[in-house]
């Protein structure tokens, strides 16, 4: 089924990203980590869909989203980065493999990290801590890590920032490989392991933690078949 949003406000996150909040649907459920089709409710647009997930809580009144725009080129993310108040997108039912299965080690690449925001959102409302959890995002560059400030007041919630692209950057400086996974997790052996990014990122990283013996029915990831 295919809904019609309007769009109440949008705002910066980045420099090339934005915090987009519009109305929700009677009726409309997702949980946390979900994603949903989306599409510009514009002549030509309409059938160029892309994935999109949820960053919001369940109960809220609205739907919203943190979106990376790519403007180097005129595609679908480039156009939402312009949308203003009033205008209106199209999406589909809501989808997606990754979900809350305990505290653990959330591994995110860029954007990967939106499925992120509202399950630990969600266990924090539920808990009242991340007591147990860590956050291991890269990045290209330190301007580019999207809700900083957020992960890093999310009490007990141990955040890791890494850049591949930023020398002068006061973070880590490394790809997410076997070696900066073995230094930044203290016990591979307990804990879940949720890891979204790219996909390249993602057969590196889950290659990777299973190389340091983590079993693969803790490693929770994307369905990209």
């Amino acid at each position: 089924m295919t809904h019609k949003l309007t769009l109440r406000s949008i705002s910066p996150v980045t420099r090339d990203t934005n915090h987009l909040v519009f109305d929700r649907p009677e009726g409309f459920a997702f949980t946390p980590g979900q994603a949903t089709d989306l599409s510009l409710d514009k002549e030509g647009w309409r059938d160029e869909k892309r994935p999109f997930t949820f960053v919001n809580l369940p109960e809220s009144e609205t739907l919203e989203f943190v979106i990376k725009s790519y403007p180097d080129h005129d595609g679908v993310t480039e156009r939402i980065g312009r949308l203003q108040p009033g205008d209106t997108v199209l999406i589909e039912e809501p989808w997606g493999a990754i979900e809350d299965k305990g505290p653990g080690t959330f591994i995110a690449g860029g954007a990967g990290v939106t499925p992120f925001i509202a399950v630990l959102r969600e266990r924090m409302a539920e808990h009242g801590t991340l007591d147990g959890c860590t956050l291991i995002f890269s990045n290209k560059t330190e301007e580019d890590i999207i809700l900083r400030r957020t992960f890093e007041r999310m009490e007990g919630l141990r955040t890791v920032f890494t850049v591949t692209d930023d020398p002068g950057a006061q973070v880590e400086k490394e790809r997410i490989d076997k070696a900066f996974l073995q230094k930044h997790v203290s016990d591979p052996g307990s804990g879940h392991f949720y890891v979204c990014g790219p996909e390249p990122m993602i057969d590196d990283v889950v290659a990777a933690l299973k190389e340091m013996g983590v079993d693969e029915e803790r490693i929770i990831t994307e369905d990209l078949d």
